[in-house]
């Protein structure tokens, strides 16, 4: 009978297998050793590192995405919190809005940047109305840094509303009536009680970031961050080898920040994406 269930479960988990060893390992494999191809052989992934433009390039798109995270959870745990705790007119119509970003693909958000903070957009516009002189920043690290916030709002407020919903007031009322300040409580009760919801959602967060490509491509292609990289060597450069090299890289970042979300908050990162 046991083997009988074994011989099942095997059947059933064969298809699974099969998807994950065409799509993932071996296209990861032959990343991998597209490579290491070169004439440095595995070294090739170091050398990278001591590379300027390249090793520029990782550290800005690391930097961009940390930040991104940053500000993107900031705003979101202020908006989520306040809207779970508060009923109002319009309520559903802001949520709904909220998650507007989540139907554009990233050149619609590049586009809505340049329309923003181009050079004939709302922002060129007012200012040089006001001082005589257009501010233009969306051709810029700021323009991106615009739309990435932009995108990354939904996929992280969301997960925090849902978490917002199981705070307990009755411990913030506690807080309050031992001398806590709102700051204390803030720190003390609402951010521990929300981590793994924080964690979840920033890991996500600096993910997408990480390898976003649409928005920055319609913004210019002298913004100088990873994804971008990878796509003139391949395409214009044609050097299969060093984007295979750097598509390992980011790749490999970006999963060790998921990797340790997972570690620190369970299976919460899964849900959350």
């Amino acid at each position: 009978m046991r083997r009988a269930e074994n011989s099942l479960l095997l059947v059933l988990v064969l298809p699974l297998i099969a998807v994950v060893t065409a799509f993932l390992l071996l296209p990861l494999a032959q990343l991998v050793l597209i490579g290491a191809s070169g004439e440095q052989g595995w070294s090739s992934y170091i050398l990278i590192l001591g590379n300027p433009r390249y090793l520029n390039s990782i550290v800005t798109t690391v930097a961009l995405s940390t930040s991104v995270t940053a500000v993107t959870l900031i705003l979101s745990t202020i908006s989520g919190v306040f809207l779970i705790r508060n009923s109002f007119w319009g309520k559903r119509f802001i949520t709904t809005l909220l998650a507007l970003p989540l139907a554009f693909p990233g050149v619609v958000i590049g586009f809505m940047v340049i329309m923003l903070a181009g050079r004939l957009g709302i922002i060129s516009s007012i200012t040089l109305a006001l001082f005589g002189e257009r501010i233009v920043f969306a051709y810029s690290l700021a323009g991106l840094f615009a739309g990435y916030v932009y995108f990354s709002i939904p996929r992280t407020i969301l997960t925090i509303m849902a978490a917002a919903e199981k705070l307990d007031v009755r411990l913030e009322e506690a807080a309050r009536s031992l001398g806590a300040s709102s700051w204390d409580v803030v720190r003390d009760v609402i951010v521990p009680t929300l981590k793994p919801a924080l964690v979840a959602g920033g890991a996500i967060c600096f993910a997408t970031a990480m390898g976003a490509i649409g928005t920055v491509y319609t913004l210019g292609t002298r913004i100088d961050v990873l994804p971008l990289t990878i796509y003139v060597e391949f395409v214009v450069q044609a050097n299969l080898i060093a984007a295979s090299a750097l598509s390992f890289v980011l790749g490999l970042i970006t999963w060790s920040v998921l990797t340790v979300a997972r570690a620190a908050t369970g299976s919460t990162v899964a849900a959350a994406g």
